[in-house]
C-alpha cells in the first residue's frame, strides 16, 4: 500500500484520478493530511464515508510516536526519541530561538560516515528515512509543543545528501503552499560533503540553505576525524562549493566544531581564512561535545574567540553556536545511543 504522506500534492492529484476519484478532492485530503497532520482517514470528515474506504483500501498513513521525551531544565530544549513502524528509532530535536521553532530532524537510521566527533555514527547504518519519516518528524514536534514549526534543520542522524530524492521529497512537500508551506529559506540542510550531490542540489536551484561539515582546513587533518574526506577530497569539495555558489547565488555556512588541541590554533584559522577567502560564506564555530566513545575535549571559550578573530580580521563572517539543552544531551546521536544501550 501506498504511504500517503509521501506523496506529493501532483502524485496524489494523479494518483487519486486513477481512482476514478474527482481532483477537488486532492486539496481537501492534502489538508488533512499536511496540515492537520491526522492519523486516519476516518477523521477526514468531510469526505463521505464510501470516498473514505475506498482511500483505506489504497493508501495507509506512516507510523510514528514519540518513544522518549527530555526537557532541558536551562532552556526550552526538547529532545525525541522517535519510534517507527519497523521497530527503528531516530531521535529530533525542537529549539526555541528568538526568530521561531526550530526542529532539527534526523534523515537517516544511523549513518555510515564514521566521523570521530559525532555520536549518530556509533551504531552503524541501518536505512534511509522516507520523506514521509521526515515530515512525521515535524508533525510530532508540532503536536507535542502544540505550536507550528517555522525552521528546520536536517542535522539530526544520518548524512541527508547520502538520501538524495527522499530528502529532496521532504523538502517540496513541507515547503508546498497548500501544506505547512515552511519556506525553503528557513531550512538548513547539513552535509559532511557529498561532492557528486552538491553539483545535483545546486541544480535543483533550491533557495535553502546548505552547510558544509568542514571541521578542519587541511586534507590531511580532515580526514583524521571524517573518513569520508578520504574519497571526498578537499580541492574536489571547495569547487564543488564554488558552484553551488555560482549556481545559487546562496550564502555557504561552513562548519567547523571546535575540538581542543587539534583544529583550534591560530595556524588552523589562518588556513581556515585562506581556504575561504572571497567566499559569500558564513563559518559556524561549534564548541564540540563529549562523545564517550571517541576521547575528544572541546576547546576552550578563549581558544574559540581568539580563532573567530583571526577570521574576522581576514573579513570572514564567523559566528560562535549557542549551545542549547546541554543538560539532555541535545547534541546528534546521543540520546538514541543511551536509548539502545538500555
Amino acid at each position: 500500500m501506498i504511504k500517503i504522506e509521501n506523496l506529493s500534492f501532483e502524485d496524489l492529484e494523479k494518483s487519486l484520478v486513477e481512482l476514478g476519484e474527482p481532483k477537488f478532492k486532492t486539496k481537501q485530503i492534502f489538508d488533512w493530511v499536511h496540515n492537520k497532520t491526522v492519523d486516519s482517514f476516518d477523521e477526514m470528515t468531510n469526505l463521505s464515508k464510501l470516498t473514505r474506504d475506498k482511500l483505506k483500501n489504497y493508501y495507509e498513513f506512516t507510523d510514528a510516536v514519540i518513544e522518549l521525551k527530555l526537557e532541558s531544565k536551562l532552556d526550552e530544549t526538547k529532545k525525541y526519541v522517535i519510534k517507527l513502524e519497523d521497530g527503528n528509532i531516530v531521535e529530533s530535536v525542537y529549539l526555541k530561538y528568538k526568530h521561531g521553532n526550530t526542529a532539527c530532524i534526523s534523515s537517516q537510521v544511523g549513518c555510515k560516515m564514521g566521523c570521530t566527533f559525532c555520536a549518530s555514527t556509533k551504531n552503524g547504518f541501518i536505512r534511509n528515512l522516507t520523506a514521509a519519516e521526515m515530515l512525521k518528524q515535524i508533525y510530532l514536534i508540532q503536536k507535542d509543543i502544540k505550536d507550528k514549526i517555522s525552521n528546520i534543520v536536517i542535522m539530526g542522524s544520518g548524512e541527508p545528501l547520502n538520501n538524495y530524492e527522499n530528502v529532496i521529497d521532504f523538502l517540496k512537500i513541507i515547503n508546498d503552499e497548500k501544506g505547512q508551506n515552511i519556506s525553503m529559506r528557513k531550512i538548513t540542510l547539513s552535509t559532511c560533503g557529498i561532492i557528486p550531490n552538491i553539483y545535483r542540489l545546486a541544480d535543483e536551484n533550491l533557495p535553502i540553505t546548505l552547510a558544509i561539515s568542514l571541521h578542519a582546513p587541511l586534507q590531511k587533518k580532515r580526514e583524521e576525524i571524517i573518513p569520508a574526506a578520504k574519497k571526498y577530497k578537499l580541492p574536489e569539495l571547495i569547487a564543488a562549493c564554488d558552484y553551488y555558489l555560482n549556481k545559487t547565488g546562496r550564502r555557504l555556512t561552513f562548519e567547523y566544531i571546535m575540538i581542543g588541541g587539534f583544529n583550534d590554533t591560530l595556524s588552523d584559522a589562518k588556513n581556515l581564512s585562506e581556504l575561504l577567502k572571497n567566499k559569500l560564506c558564513n563559518v559556524n564555530l561549534i564548541p564540540c561535545n563529549y562523545v564517550e566513545e571517541s576521547n575528544i575535549n572541546p576547546s576552550t571559550n578563549i581558544d574559540i574567540e581568539k580563532f573567530k578573530k583571526v577570521l574576522s580580521d581576514q573579513g570572514i563572517n564567523a559566528t560562535v553556536r549557542r549551545e542549547l539543552g546541554s543538560d539532555i544531551n541535545a547534541s546528534c546521536g546521543q540520546l538514541r545511543n543511551n536509548f539502545l544501550k538500555k
